[in-house]
């Protein structure tokens, strides 16, 4: 089933179910009225969301409306954790190896993560607000997955049956803010904004085959101002697939219902399937002429990023933000 958050004026949102064709919603309020409360009773809640999702694909639903991404949410608009981690190695040795920086052996067996602020997530067509170009303001495509339950020391294998939903992020950085910040010791803090998530939620086996061995095997694409630069396969070469990312959390811990785990920027060995963050492409610039020439995102500029079936469906809807400067009565507040 899809689901999705609309905005009613709370922070939370109303919960309401999409059709497969994302056409068509209903509310869900004879259930839930926010997508954390089926994440916290979701054996008990799920199917019966599910039958509203039945009869709004067999257009029998009795109070369906057509479906507005531009109304949405996040579809969790705040979370208990947002957990992202860089699964596709490939885009970690290509920004290492442009600046003569080699990849430490361990990167390979370990994922690399970071906590990002879950407390103010953007939907899929709210403006990406940032005070300075100057900042290196930055896309990043990206899978996610919500998770249910999941004990300490879950093993990656069964830490995949705690996937409850599936969704696409735009995983904001400010890079020229990046070194300064890393030079602490201390990781991300101001250079990861807020992140934007895609229309819908889907659960697995929406996905059909293309949910395999806990990666998503189809394209991402990534649209820079009418442009598409990027169509990379999120599958192939996802080094640590969403089970061993949810067991790397779980190592020391619990996770619990309403974590975002994060897939890291998608990345290809092949450039000619261009590139899902930009850094990736001033990399690859570097890497070839010893300079990057593609500039980050200025204020008018816009981002589109969506993931297609075998079909040529939309299987989540897409994200579509504009960049704009805040707004200097926002800055004052």
């Amino acid at each position: 089933m899809k689901l999705a958050t609309y905005k009613d004026g709370s922070r939370d949102g109303q919960l309401v179910v999409v059709s497969k064709d994302l056409t068509t919603a209903h509310y869900a309020n004879g259930v839930a009225t926010r997508l954390q409360q089926v994440l916290d009773d979701w054996n008990f809640m799920s199917p019966q969301l599910d039958d509203i999702y039945v009869n709004l694909n067999h257009g029998k639903a009795r109070h369906a409306f057509n479906f507005d991404p531009k109304l949405c949410m996040a579809p969790l608009p705040r979370a208990y954790q947002w957990a992202d981690g860089s699964a596709f190695i490939n885009h970690v040795e290509l920004v290492r190896k442009a600046r003569g920086a080699e990849v430490p052996a361990s990167f390979y067996t370990d994922p690399l993560m970071y906590q990002g602020g879950s407390d103010d997530f953007l939907g899929p067509c709210d403006n990406a607000r940032f005070v300075s170009e100057a900042w290196g303001i930055d896309f990043e495509a990206e899978l996610a997955v919500i998770t249910g339950d999941i004990a300490m020391g879950t093993a990656p294998q069964q830490a995949l049956e705690g996937v409850r939903l599936l969704m696409l992020a735009n995983d904001w950085s400010l890079r020229h803010l990046i070194p300064g910040e890393l030079a602490k010791g201390f990781g991300f803090f101001q250079s990861k904004p807020a992140t934007a998530f895609s229309p819908v939620a889907v659960t697995p086996d929406e996905l059909g085959t293309a949910w395999a061995g806990g990666r998503v095997h189809l394209k991402l694409q990534s649209m820079w101002n009418g442009q598409r630069v990027g169509l990379c396969d999120a599958g192939e070469e996802m080094t640590f697939h969403f089970g061993q990312l949810i067991a790397h959390i779980a190592k020391t811990r619990h996770v619990r219902a309403g974590s975002i785990v994060g897939s890291g920027t998608v990345s290809n060995k092949d450039w000619s399937r261009g590139y899902s963050c930009i850094a990736e492409k001033r990399a690859i610039e570097t890497i070839e002429s010893g300079e990057a020439r593609t500039e980050f995102m200025k204020f008018g500029d816009t981002i589109r990023i969506e993931m297609k079936g075998a079909d040529g469906m939309s299987i989540f809807g897409a994200i579509d933000q504009d960049v704009v400067p805040l707004h200097p009565v926002e800055q004052a507040s």
